[in-house]
């Protein structure tokens, strides 16, 4: 093997076995109301009461949160049935180099996602300072708490982790009694939230703003649908299952009914919000519904639900990303402190005003890589990889300077066209990326650079979970592999 090669075999990147998947059902549904609590929801459902029932603002969040997580579920199998990460899979699709586009495009997102829930995290501390010290400044709060989220994940202090998961179904419990004093304060101004409308509209545009909050919801978590296999392949699934649903049960759950439900109350608060006090930013709302140590206590929570939700979500991803693509050159504290960058530089305090677009743009993007995702795994390669060359250098996965350019073709010209068109970003930019790459792939780019499990689609050769495989990467690879990594 060559030494180009042994930054392909990072550790962290080799494929899980399935005696080290932990991760039952329950669990990753529990993991998802963790990940589902985040309060940038509210401005989806705030910006959707302007023009529609809130039940209308509901539905349409349910549906969106179905549909992303059964797309989530799609891409998840590549973890299920091969242990293998987002990033290693992308060599596939993109090129053993070509794999750091879409990947770092998936960073840059998550971090703007830690500057954006670390705005909340901060408006909190601000509060919590202000009703004990009278202390006002949010912008030093902001600073504090990202450096505070960025050290703990660089040095891996697990106990204020452990502390933040608790307060996510907290948070459940504080958005009902949320939900509950919104009401009462809307009724005291004569607005009932199942009716009242800021500015009705009918017709088509109720149809456009009935699937503004569709897309804007799937935009939500379109990020998880392009990397769900980092996650996945720690989920339990059982061996020679070859039903895709039984197979897939642990993602399926957790994806399409914790997730839905979860976002869908975060989203109805947010509606309530604008409904009974005219704002959706969740802290304005809270410190509308609760005062003293009460609103002390509540802040507090936020806080930690915040923190929790980047360490899981935005920070390990992004730094994780951004370690890989810069090699052993760029270790992954440098990774973390990246993300920090990058989620501060991009001022998430004026994001969360345009959030809808901004959703709507980034489900986008990121739809077309889930197409080309979609259209690679499931009718080009039908599931089947030729898991040991995707840590190769020189393997199939080569293609021109280690690019696949019909995945980056497919990619651009699918990004592009769900840009013009944000309502349905999503599903333009799915059904444009899935059907640009299997064209370009199978009578352009797969005429020259022949697939070995394309041509020769033998079960036993190239499945995994499903013929009851581990993938192992040869052992003294790997051990010169740690070796690297250490030097």
């Amino acid at each position: 093997m060559k030494k180009s090669s042994y930054h392909l075999k990072s550790p962290d990147l080799l494929p899980i076995a399935h005696s080290e998947r932990k991760i039952s059902t329950l669990g990753f549904s529990i993991m998802w109301v963790g990940m589902a609590v985040v309060l940038a929801a509210f401005a989806i459902g705030g910006d959707g009461v302007q023009g529609m029932p809130l039940i209308y603002v509901l539905l349409a969040s349910i549906i969106g949160c179905i549909l992303i997580g059964l797309f989530i579920t799609l891409t998840a199998d590549v973890g299920i049935e091969h242990g293998l990460s987002f990033p290693v899979y992308m060599r596939a699709p993109f090129g053993v180099a070509g794999t750091h586009f879409p990947s770092i495009v998936r960073g840059i997102t998550a971090s703007i996602w830690f500057g954006i829930n670390t705005y909340f995290g901060s408006a909190a501390i601000n509060g919590i300072l202000n009703i004990l010290t009278g202390f006002d400044n949010w912008f030093v709060c902001f600073l504090i708490f990202a450096l505070a989220q960025l050290i703990n994940t660089a040095i891996g202090i697990k106990a204020v982790e452990k502390f933040a998961d608790l307060a996510a179904p907290i948070i459940i419990l504080i958005a009902l009694w949320m939900y509950s004093t919104l009401v009462d304060q809307a009724a005291a101004i004569d607005r009932n939230v199942w009716t009242w409308i800021e500015s009705p509209v009918s017709g088509i545009l109720l149809f456009t703003a009935f699937m503004t909050v569709i897309t804007g919801n799937m935009g939500y978590w379109s990020t998880l649908a392009t990397d769900a296999s980092s996650l996945s392949r720690f989920i339990k699934a059982p061996k020679y299952e070859r039903n895709w649903f039984k197979r897939n049960k642990g993602v399926l759950v957790g994806s399409v009914i914790a997730l839905p439900l979860t976002q869908t109350l975060i989203v109805a608060i947010g509606g309530v919000a604008y409904i009974a006090v005219g704002n959706y930013d969740p802290i304005v709302a809270l410190q509308e519904s609760a005062s003293g140590w009460i609103l002390v206590v509540l802040l507090l929570m936020i806080v930690f639900s915040q923190w929790s939700t980047n360490t899981s979500a935005n920070v390990v991803p992004a730094a994780t990303i951004f370690s890989n693509a810069g090699g052993p050159k760029v270790p992954f504290y440098v990774g973390v402190f990246l993300a920090g960058i990058v989620g501060t530089v991009t001022q998430p305090w004026n994001l969360f005003n345009v959030l809808i677009p901004f959703l709507t743009t980034v489900g986008g993007i990121l739809s077309a890589i889930v197409g080309v995702i979609f259209a690679d795994y499931y009718i080009l390669r039908k599931r089947r990889l030729n898991v040991h060359d995707l840590y190769e250098k020189e393997g199939q996965y080569a293609y021109v300077n280690g690019v696949n350019w019909a995945g980056i073709l497919a990619w651009v010209i699918g990004g592009a066209i769900a840009i013009v068109f944000p309502t349905y970003s999503f599903f333009v930019g799915f059904i444009i990326g899935a059907v640009s790459y299997y064209l370009l792939a199978k009578y352009w780019w797969f005429q020259k650079y022949k697939q070995a499990e394309i041509e020769d689609p033998d079960d036993d050769k190239y499945l995994g979970i499903t013929v009851g495989r581990d993938w192992l990467i040869d052992s003294e690879e790997v051990h010169e592999s740690k070796k690297q990594v250490v030097n």
